[in-house]
């Protein structure tokens, strides 16, 4: 058995662009997330008990701060663009390997508390699976 090595990461230079915008400056936090269910089926006999996984969905979320002055701000952007396809691509690294997402865009929230930089979270549907990209060349 081979002992293989790990190089964790830390998000500190991302790269976030959806469609042709990068959105780095906007956004805090990136998470591209599977979700597999199951289907059961139980027959009459104890032993006749069996389940199944079901196709695995993703979603990916964005949590970003709230900008309505800077024209395509993200909040903009999420709340112009309601319902249309876009790609999303997510580097971990700036230049470095990571991965792209056919998305279905959805506007996030507006407004927030007294006090405090207004944010926002937002669950866009994805389209498929991820798609691993290679690091940018150069």
């Amino acid at each position: 058995m081979s002992k293989i090595d790990v190089k964790p990461i830390v998000l500190r230079n991302v790269l976030c662009t959806v469609a042709a915008d990068d959105y780095a400056k906007h956004v805090s936090g990136v998470t591209l997330t599977p979700t597999t269910g199951s289907v059961s089926w139980n027959g009459m006999d104890p032993e006749a008990s069996f389940t199944f996984p079901t196709s695995t969905t993703w979603a990916a979320q964005l949590d970003y701060a709230q900008d309505w002055d800077t024209p395509n701000s993200l909040s903009a952007y999420l709340f112009d663009h309601e319902g249309e396809q876009v790609t999303m691509t997510f580097r971990p690294e700036a230049g470095g390997p990571g991965f792209e997402v056919d998305v279905f865009i959805v506007p996030g929230s507006i407004g927030g508390q007294i006090n405090a930089v207004a944010t926002s979270s937002v669950t866009l549907g994805v389209v498929g699976k991820p798609r691993r990209v290679a690091a940018a060349a150069g």
